[in-house]
C-alpha cells in the first residue's frame, strides 16, 4: 500500500511539473573563427539576443551573457530570455564578441538572424573575425 500511495504522488508530482508553464526560454550556441590560435587566459566571452526591428533605434537586448573564455573554440554559450518579450514581426539577432582588457579581438561581422519560434537549429553557430 505505501508503494502505490508513493507512486501516484511522484505520478501527481510528474504531471503538474510537465504542465507548469515556463517563463524562461533559451538559446544554445556557440562561437568560433577560423584563425589557428589560442585566446589569452583573461580574454572574455560577450554573447548578446537583440531585437533588431527598429533600423533608427537602438537595439534592444532581451539577454546577454559574459564571461571568461574557457578552453578553446568553439566557445559555448547559453542565452536565457523571457518568450513573453517576443513580438511577432519582429526580427531578432545573436551577436558575439571576444575582448582582452576592454580592446576588442573578435566579432561577428555577419548577421545571426533567430526566429526564437523552436525553428531555429541548435546549437546556433556564429563564426566571429579578428580585429586588426
Amino acid at each position: 500500500m505505501k508503494k502505490l500511495l508513493l507512486l501516484s504522488a511522484f505520478a501527481l508530482l510528474a504531471a503538474c511539473s510537465s504542465h507548469a508553464p515556463s517563463n524562461q526560454a533559451s538559446l544554445e550556441g556557440e562561437v568560433f573563427y577560423l584563425q589557428r590560435i589560442a585566446l589569452p587566459p583573461a580574454a572574455t566571452l560577450s554573447v548578446s539576443l537583440q531585437d533588431v526591428s527598429l533600423m533608427d533605434a537602438p537595439a534592444v537586448t532581451l539577454a546577454s551573457q559574459s564571461g571568461p573564455v574557457k578552453g578553446n573554440v568553439p566557445l559555448p554559450f547559453q542565452l536565457s530570455y523571457d518568450p513573453a518579450k517576443v513580438q511577432p514581426g519582429h526580427r531578432y539577432a545573436v551577436s558575439a564578441r571576444i575582448e582582452l582588457d576592454g580592446k576588442l579581438l573578435f566579432i561577428n561581422t555577419e548577421h545571426h538572424g533567430v526566429r526564437l519560434d523552436g525553428s531555429d537549429p541548435q546549437p546556433v553557430r556564429i563564426k566571429v573575425d579578428q580585429v586588426r
